[in-house]
């Protein structure tokens, strides 16, 4: 049998990421032509039609949609044949593409890189920051290897590791403080109070869950785009908000009137890794869990 050639599945991969030539072909650093010579070889070797073409434009054919998902996971596992031969065999040597998202990744930086340092020296860390939507995608598409996402999320075809839990507290100005019912009832605040983020962060989806704001007149329309903002508009008695415990280990609080109370029922989101199903890296990545865990406000890992 004669085998695809890996740098055409590539070149195949990658325009349908960009789902146009001439921008695959600079992602690829080829022309366009090398790039549509590549496509077109493929379809030759594979008997079957991958694009359907008409003037400038195209679009995959089913099976080419097939071909391209099922090119990823070959892709995948042979960058980490090649990476695992470079490195003699060590699974705790070589590069790991982390993406964290804005909830975490500024409270948990700091700490993630000296635990790597003391535990994972050999690891080549490159860390990505974005929402838990594009994460998603670039794991999928083997942009990264490893995340660090708030929990539950359905995350089809991958791995979850519970890592620890990051309660959430209830944030208020000093002087709004004093005025809050005891015990506290979320759902005796003033209408329109308590301040979230943006919809596109899953803190959000989270914090409505855990502190029972499911369709509660208590959320206000204005939504921040950080934990920042957040803390802002309640340092300014607009109102609460709800902020993690791992922000708040970090001083967020500091150099403002702002006071914490913990949520009812002790309320947390889930912090865990998530991986590819088919990676040949689980060795490595369940060490890394091991080295997180003891870095958030709950650990579940011993």
């Amino acid at each position: 049998m004669k085998w695809p050639n890996l740098k055409h599945l590539h070149y195949l991969v990658t325009l349908h990421q960009e789902q146009h030539f001439h921008r695959a072909a600079q992602r690829c650093n080829v022309s366009q032509s090398t790039l549509s010579t590549a496509i077109q070889n493929l379809e030759e070797h594979f008997g079957s039609q991958l694009l359907e073409r008409e003037h400038k434009t195209f679009v995959f054919t089913s099976l080419g949609l097939d071909v391209v998902e099922r090119a990823k996971v070959i892709l995948q596992e042979a960058g980490e044949l090649v990476e695992y031969a470079q490195n003699a065999g060590n699974w705790q040597r070589g590069k790991v593409k982390l993406g964290v998202i804005p909830t975490i990744a500024p409270f948990l930086f700091e700490a993630m890189l000296g635990a790597f340092n003391a535990f994972l020296p050999e690891i080549q860390l490159e860390l990505q920051e974005d929402t838990t939507a594009n994460l998603l995608q670039q794991l999928t598409d083997g942009s990264l290897d490893l995340l660090v996402l708030a929990l539950p999320m359905d995350t089809p075809g991958c791995k979850q590791m519970v890592l620890g839990h990051d309660p959430f507290h209830l944030i208020a100005h000093k002087e709004l403080a004093s005025k809050l019912p005891k015990p506290l009832d979320i759902t005796n605040l003033p209408k329109k109070s308590i301040f979230l983020l943006q919809q596109e962060h899953c803190m959000t989806g989270h914090a409505v869950s855990a502190c029972n704001l499911q369709h509660s007149d208590q959320i206000s329309s204005l939504a921040a785009s950080s934990l920042y903002t957040l803390v802002q508009l309640a340092n300014s008695k607009l109102g609460y908000t709800f902020l993690p415990e791992l922000a708040l280990n970090q001083n967020l609080l500091n150099n403002t009137n702002l006071v914490s109370f913990p949520s009812e029922d002790n309320a947390y989101r889930e912090i865990g890794l998530v991986w590819r199903s088919g990676t040949t890296r689980m060795r490595l990545f369940r060490r890394i869990g091991e080295i997180l865990s003891p870095l958030l406000p709950v650990p579940t890992l011993n």
